[in-house]
């Protein structure tokens, strides 16, 4: 069963109960791969290349609803493409959405004296399961998936496609997206969703696990703050995540002094 299916109208969708947020609507990663995976799904037919890249903004709540998308062209033609693409709730007018992709046909450029880093092989199956629920107590996008936390990394492995085709991107903005909550400086004192979020990819994942190595930064005085981290799979780097955050107080908490931090 994929995340989101599509309904008999051409960019209509159905989410499943998983692509659900911890709060209200759907998760800000599951959104962003839908929309990037619709994109990669036409890279092919239209020669756009390797998706490398995706920024996505998370305008407004999505609800659990019937969605529709539409992709617009940016340009295309040449070693770059640039694709965006847009979300609604059936039937309204004002987006939750967008996400800009880059794409670009791969071409081999000979480097003299460049040498890549090779990394030793891991095995995330080795590390303790992670299973953290959603507020709301129902099935939610962290259920989707296999996480497991190893030293300074949080490794991820999807259970379920976001779409039928998406490409290797989308498989990667699920995990990335989890990437402030990871390095939290404190928890369950503040919410801090993220508004945007940022990837970029140099090689596309080999085999099913992601793993983020995160890092955070907050600004309590202004209730802001940052996201960021290298994305991974089993054989080393695949590229970078990061995002802006907002700070929101829940009702009757306090930072608690001293208190480390740990995986979201």
């Amino acid at each position: 069963m994929a995340i989101f299916e599509p309904l008999a109208t051409s960019h209509h969708w159905k989410p499943a109960a998983l692509a659900a947020g911890p709060f209200t609507g759907l998760q800000g990663g599951a959104v962003a791969s839908l929309l990037t995976g619709e994109v990669e799904a036409m890279a092919g037919a239209r020669n756009w290349g390797t998706a490398i890249s995706a920024a996505a903004w998370f305008l407004r709540p999505t609800p659990m609803a019937e969605l529709r998308t539409h992709v617009t062209v940016v340009t295309e033609g040449g070693r770059v493409s640039v694709v965006d693409n847009t979300l609604w709730p059936a039937g309204e007018e004002q987006p939750c959405a967008t996400v800009r992709v880059t794409l670009s046909r791969e071409r081999a450029v000979e480097v003299p004296g460049f040498y890549g880093s090779a990394a030793d092989p891991v095995d995330p199956t080795v590390f303790p399961l992670r299973s953290p629920h959603a507020v709301h107590g129902r099935s939610w996008f962290m259920d989707a998936m296999e996480a497991r936390a190893g030293g300074d990394t949080a490794w991820f492995r999807l259970h379920h496609a976001v779409i039928a085709d998406a490409g290797p991107l989308a498989r990667v903005l699920g995990p990335a997206d989890w990437t402030h909550g990871i390095a939290r400086p404190v928890q369950n004192v503040v919410a801090d969703p993220n508004p945007n979020l940022a990837v970029q990819l140099f090689r596309s994942p080999r085999g099913a696990w992601i793993g983020v190595r995160a890092d955070a930064r907050w600004r309590p005085e202004a209730g802001l703050g940052v996201g960021s981290g290298v994305l991974l799979d089993v054989d080393g780097e695949i590229g970078r995540v990061s995002m802006s955050v907002i700070l929101v107080p829940l009702p009757g908490s306090a930072p608690a002094r001293g208190q480390g931090s740990a995986a979201g």
